[in-house]
């Protein structure tokens, strides 16, 4: 097997299982058994041992001594340490985004907020955090710092099961839906401190939530 085709089977394997944590369908503490898993995805187990190794460096999973690898179970300390730097990377872009307002990108961020409230009255909380994400990206997206979108994708993953946490807290969804508005405001209206100011307390609100959901 050449290498072309060694790495396309190891970002494909990476790809399988990182999808598979977030969507839960691998479970918090749950074994990554290396073996059942190559024979499902139709792979050998070396790319997936490489792809396992990758994610472990990420923070979706963890290797134990002796054990294999396992589901990493984030704490509130470690989803608070992830959403702080989440802040920063989300001030960064949305300061970014205030200076050069693209009619398009905000007019879209409009949508998706709308989008947002058609799924909280429906009860689809599923596609309602699935457009809360997509707003975050496309403010990502939109910076002109070329290593900006990575960082942010990383965080925004890892962040995913925090996320199916907040959502699940009483008028989290609702609060959440002003605060986007408010960071839209703010990035129309081109002030890029008041987007900062209002990115800032959208996360720390965040943190609150989690910490109100999440045993210490």
């Amino acid at each position: 097997m050449d290498a072309p085709e060694t790495g396309s089977l190891v970002r494909a394997a990476y790809a399988a299982v990182r999808e598979a944590v977030l969507t839960r369908e691998l479970r918090p503490g749950e074994r990554v058994t290396v073996r059942p898993l190559s024979e499902r995805l139709g792979i050998s187990p070396t790319p997936l041992k490489a792809a396992l190794a990758i994610l472990e460096r990420e923070g979706f999973l963890v290797s134990r001594p002796h054990s294999g690898y396992f589901v990493a179970e984030l704490t509130v300390a470690d989803l608070r340490d992830l959403y702080e730097l989440r802040s920063a990377v989300d001030t960064l872009a949305a300061r970014d985004l205030a200076r050069s307002r693209p009619p398009e990108l905000l007019a879209r961020l409009g949508e998706l907020i709308d989008g947002q409230r058609a799924a909280l009255e429906d009860g689809d909380l599923t596609r309602y955090a699935e457009l809360d994400r997509e707003f975050h990206t496309l403010i990502w997206q939109a910076s002109p710092n070329r290593r900006l979108p990575a960082i942010a994708d990383l965080l925004g993953a890892q962040l995913q099961l925090g996320q199916n946490v907040t959502v699940s807290v009483p008028g989290r969804p609702e609060a959440s839906l002003g605060e986007h508005r408010e960071i839209l405001d703010a990035l129309c209206s081109g002030d890029t401190a008041a987007a900062e100011q209002a990115t800032r307390r959208h996360i720390t609100q965040v943190i609150r939530a989690l910490e109100t959901a999440l045993p210490r």
